[in-house]
């Protein structure tokens, strides 16, 4: 046979309550903490805990722990016995010991005075002028000039004449002339292929101006 089928039980209504009775409930919760409140507040007070005077006592342990403890002072040291040294007796040797141990003074050498001989002065070198008329120079003659001859010109030119340091000529000027042009000429072309000593001052060779005379004469005698 088949179990009849089970069935669920319907839902259980409550019946609802009425105002009345609600507001009865919400009363009497407020009354319970209102009285629960007033409890609490009716309650006795307890003793305040001095923390000033705790944390007074615990710095002034502390200041004094940190002191630092006196120490003993140390015994005065004691006296050393002291020690006298006993002075050995002087003794006097005889004055003639003495004098044999003195050292006898030894005589100097005499000192020999060395004199220089005088010094020689030198010489004072002069200085000199130029020259042409050193054999070793082979100064040529000035040439006559054929017209001249024929004319039958003669005269003396002056030259003005600076010699180098090295012995040569450098420039040539007339610094008094012949009365002819052509003979001035022929003096000029001959000096300036001179050779001349130079000048020197103090020995040493110096370019000097130095004027050479030369005479242009028909006669053979004359320079």
């Amino acid at each position: 046979m088949i179990a009849p089928a089970m069935t669920r039980p319907d839902k259980v209504t409550l019946p609802a309550a009425s105002l009345g009775e609600r507001a009865a409930v919400v009363a009497l919760v407020i009354a319970v903490h209102v009285g629960l409140g007033l409890a609490w507040m009716m309650r006795p007070e307890q003793a305040a805990i001095a923390v000033s005077e705790m944390s007074v006592s615990v710095a002034m342990q502390q200041a004094e722990m940190a002191k630092p403890q006196a120490q003993p002072e140390p015994p005065p040291p004691k006296p050393q016995p002291r020690i006298e040294r006993a002075e050995k007796p002087v003794t006097k040797q005889p004055v003639q010991e003495a004098a044999e141990a003195a050292p006898q003074p030894v005589a100097a050498a005499p000192v020999q005075t060395v004199t220089a001989p005088p010094a020689v002065a030198a010489a004072p070198v002069a200085d000199t002028a130029p020259d042409f008329k050193a054999a070793y120079l082979n100064n040529p003659r000035p040439a006559y000039p054929m017209a001249a001859r024929r004319m039958g010109w003669e005269g003396r030119v002056v030259l003005n004449v600076e010699v180098l340091a090295e012995g040569s000529c450098g420039d040539v000027n007339v610094f008094q002339s012949s009365g002819h042009e052509v003979l001035d000429n022929a003096a000029l072309r001959t000096v300036k292929g001179w050779h001349f000593v130079p000048a020197s001052r103090a020995g040493r060779p110096i370019t000097q101006w130095f004027k050479v005379p030369i005479q242009f004469s028909l006669k053979e005698n004359e320079a």
